[in-house]
């Protein structure tokens, strides 16, 4: 299905998209080795549209669709982590038939704003994904010590956690402790600071039952993820750096018993020589085969 049948579609029969959900042929969240390799496509939602100097690589809407589809065909991939628009998009296309899907909620932290940091849910609502038949949530939490709006985030985060438990549904919490300098904002990587994020996050939300981790690969990982039982999906890195370290790290990290899989968006939508298929397939191995 091309860009000119999802317009038709839109404009036309709407109401095609609900039912479309309804009918989505699912799965259990974990296969059959309780792994996952989900890409995730919600950089375009806070206007992060850059890869590799690129600014607007991910700005062709027709183009990141076909790299989705790309991926989501790939035997090892599990699913798709994304925005209500693009996840729309990829169930016309009858991408996501027996696909994870994750609805990415709270993307009102746009890149580069004075409010960044205010990550309002501006997405998928819990009652949303529950009522459209996703297999979850994920919310963006930043922690800034120096920013009063974070503790708005964090009661957001929780109610989002408490009421995707409530409907028996992942709620995978993406933390980061977060410092503004110069007007820009800095995630911190170090070991010590990913530790503390993760604590914070580990108790949002009136139960952890269904709470699950997305953690950057960073050093001292092992000591890193001592901090929690919670099961952590990881990052996929930088998609600037060596694309062969940066799948060293991978296989490095699922050798750890904590580790239950790969988020990973631009660094195999977008990768170098622009082979999506070849990224995918070393990525699916490494979650899935020989990797381990």
């Amino acid at each position: 299905m091309d860009a000119a049948q999802l317009t038709a579609i839109r404009a036309c029969e709407p109401e095609r998209i609900g039912r479309s959900w309804q009918k989505r042929a699912r799965r259990p969240l974990s296969g059959h080795d309780g792994r996952l390799l989900i890409v995730a496509a919600d950089h375009p939602a806070r206007g992060a549209l850059g890869v590799r100097g690129d600014d607007g690589a991910m700005g062709d809407r027709t183009a990141l669709l076909d790299r989705l589809a790309t991926a989501l065909s790939r035997p090892g991939v599990d699913g798709v982590l994304g925005t209500p628009d693009l996840l729309d998009d990829l169930l016309l296309m009858g991408a996501l038939e027996d696909r994870v899907a994750i609805g990415s909620m709270n993307r009102g932290g746009l890149q580069g704003a004075a409010f960044e940091l205010d990550d309002r849910f501006t997405a998928y609502t819990p009652q949303a994904i529950a009522a459209q038949g996703l297999e979850g949530g994920k919310t963006l939490t930043r922690i800034c010590l120096d920013d009063s709006g974070t503790v708005a985030t964090l009661e957001a985060t929780a109610a989002a956690v408490t009421s995707l438990a409530e409907h028996s549904l992942m709620a995978m919490i993406e933390p980061f402790l977060t410092v503004r300098e110069e007007g820009r904002v800095r995630n911190l990587l170090d070991p010590d600071s990913v530790i503390r994020s993760i604590h914070i996050a580990s108790a949002l939300g009136a139960s952890s039952a269904y709470t699950w981790l997305k953690l950057p690969v960073v050093d001292e990982l092992e000591r890193v993820l001592d901090a929690t039982t919670l099961p952590t999906l990881l990052l996929g890195g930088d998609p600037q750096g060596d694309p062969h370290d940066t799948y060293a790290a991978w296989a490095r990290a699922m050798t750890l018993p904590a580790v239950r899989g790969l988020v990973v968006g631009r660094t195999l939508l977008y990768p170098p020589g622009g082979d999506v298929a070849a990224a995918v397939d070393i990525a699916a191995d490494i979650v899935h085969g020989s990797g381990r």
